[in-house]
């Protein structure tokens, strides 16, 4: 294993002052952050599977947001507790003084007379419904026996003081609710009732698997959450699996909580199958700071479990026409934070610089090598073979950058971690450098205890850089393991030109749509647009190294628009022409 002073371009004594730099610096107040990146940046719970490989992998999934004495609280399913923050940026864990629910699925929350109640999803027992007025505090008080059986529950109560509770998580039930009585401890007040279900074969975005191209099984149908704007009601519901790429959500709309619905037909509103990262699905939506709503959704990971998952967080809007859309279009690269209230959601601009760039290492365990650092894929890994706190990479971006910001997203390889895990911290350091001689230190992490398996650092100040350098000085895992050094800022070079000669044909499966266009010279990449009007492109698909889509997620009986942006690291060209699909 080659030691940290061998890494190329530096001297013996650089890197005797470097190390003295690193252990004397002081770490200074953290800055509040304008922007923000999914993953979110979570202390995400072990979970705890019994099977006979022992799996241990982290999980946030689910995701119910509540604001609260303007204030928000997060619910996750399986966390063993939840997370306050007052920005919808910083999030703090909180660990309940009583918790009913310690393995808690897909569970609800709803702000209702200055309390917080909550209710998780139990599909084989009786159910209680939780309330605190201190959810800080965590005070948890139970309303017992009141509910049965229900599936990825949603409460929700009605400015009018009408409560509801709505369920399902199946292949083959719809989703479905009731009444309740709020002055008789919540219990049923109605029989329940069926609003609707999954009809894949006129919703291709509902069809199971990977890119919905599963042969045989049938998509989930799971996660309802509503959602009351200007006197409709949305219903949301995630399909068609937490583990694909595809995981999204759609909505149906009524003029009352017990229907009757109906299909929007921009659907799926909320999707992210492209990127380093992908899914959308199983959500809340949440009115932040200035009013501004967004969608929490699931993302998938899926290496070590199925269920191996994380958050991510989308500006969502309802347009002229009351159609209800989040915005993913470049969702996994940095946006302004709830923080900027003029600009809050909007994408920040700052390009990918680390794309496929090389990548030397200190060490590699087998074939787990470093390069995986820079692919833009979150199920592939760097693991070093050795001690954890010995170890580094250099990233070479090949030509002079304007650095940014950097996202640094961990991986569990063989990690040994179950429950709640109170203890766990990272530490680290990266530099940047023009020349391999002189370095500055971009990020210091050396004096952090805390947990930031996903951590993404805004800088205060744009830093110029040819060479990145990470030095891992702890990680509490037993391997040092990294999916994604993810490097942004804005390169010096001329961005694509605008994307011609694309093509839209629909398949005789009116599900499906092949796209094709002329492939642009210096494109890292496309992002891919479509939606139901040429002013209505609210959905979008991230693609590198390719200038072709096999888009299987269009409603049958819809006419679609399309249009494509090419991008590099220097910025994104202007968008096509748009091409209609009837």
């Amino acid at each position: 294993m080659k030691s940290f002073c061998s890494t190329p371009h530096i001297s013996l004594s650089f890197c005797l002052l470097g190390l003295l730099t690193f252990s004397a610096r002081a770490q200074g107040p953290a800055m509040p952050p304008t922007t923000y990146c999914n993953p979110l940046n979570l202390d995400y719970t072990y979970m705890i599977v019994n099977s006979h490989n022992n799996l241990s992998y982290r999980s946030g999934a689910d995701p119910a947001v509540v604001r609260f004495r303007d204030e928000y609280y997060m619910f996750v399913t399986r966390s063993m507790g939840y997370w306050h923050s007052k920005d919808l940026t910083t999030w703090e864990f909180i660990t309940p003084e009583k918790w009913y629910f310690q393995g808690s699925n897909a569970p609800a929350a709803h702000n209702y007379k200055d309390s917080v109640l909550y209710v998780t999803g139990d599909p084989s027992g009786i159910m209680s419904l939780l309330y605190t007025d201190n959810p800080k505090k965590g005070d948890w008080k139970s309303v017992p026996a009141i509910l049965w059986n229900l599936q990825d529950p949603d409460f929700f109560i009605d400015d009018d003081g009408r409560a509801f509770m709505f369920w399902g998580s199946s292949n083959t039930y719809p989703i479905r609710g009731y009444e309740l009585d709020p002055q008789q401890r919540f219990i049923p007040k109605t029989e329940p009732i069926e609003f609707f279900k999954l009809h894949e074969d006129q919703h291709g975005w509902e069809r199971f698997g990977e890119n919905h191209d599963h042969p045989t099984l049938a998509g989930y149908m799971e996660g309802a959450w509503l959602t009351k704007h200007n006197g409709r009601y949305y219903m949301q519901y995630a399909a068609p699996g937490t583990e694909w790429n595809t995981y999204a959500d759609g909505v149906y709309v009524a003029d009352d909580p017990l229907g009757p619905y109906e299909y929007a037909p921009n659907n799926p509103v909320s999707y992210k199958p492209g990127g380093f990262i992908n899914g959308a699905g199983h959500g809340s939506t949440v009115e932040g700071p200035g009013g501004q709503l967004w969608h929490f959704g699931t993302i998938a990971i899926s290496v070590n479990y199925n269920f191996e998952r994380r958050l991510a967080m989308f500006p969502t809007f309802f347009d002229a026409d009351g159609l209800m859309h989040a915005n993913t279009s470049f969702g996994d690269y940095p946006h302004y934070a709830p923080s900027d209230p003029e600009r809050q959601g909007e994408f920040r601009g700052w390009m990918l610089l680390s794309y496929k760039k090389p990548v030397t290492a200190s060490s590699t365990l087998d074939t787990l090598d470093a390069s995986h650092v820079t692919d833009e894929r979150v199920k592939t890994f760097w693991v070093a073979d050795g001690p954890t706190n010995d170890q580094w990479l250099q990233i070479d971006l090949e030509k002079a950058a304007t650095v940014h910001a950097l996202q640094l997203n961990y991986h569990d390889y063989q990690s040994n971690l179950y429950g709640r895990q109170d203890s766990l911290y990272h530490q680290y350091v990266i530099e940047g450098s023009l020349d391999g001689k002189t370095w500055t230190t971009l990020v210091d992490k050396s004096k952090n205890y805390t947990d930031v398996p996903n951590d993404y650092v805004e800088l205060a100040t744009p830093v110029r850089a040819r060479l990145i350098r990470f030095r891992s000085l702890h990680v509490p895992t037993p391997h040092l393991a990294l999916s994604g050094v993810r490097v942004f800022g804005l390169g010096s070079g001329k961005t694509p030109s605008k994307v011609r000669q694309l093509q839209a044909v629909r398949d005789q499966d009116r599900r499906n749509v092949q796209l094709t266009w002329k492939a642009q010279a210096n494109a890292q990449g496309y992002n891919v647009r479509w939606g139901i009007a040429p002013d209505k492109l609210y959905s979008s698909w991230l693609v590198y190294d390719q200038h072709s889509l096999d888009l299987r997620s269009l409603n049958v009986d819809q006419t679609y628009y399309f249009a494509v942006e090419a991008f590099n690291e220097n910025g994104v060209a202007p968008l096509s022409e748009t091409v209609e699909a009837k």
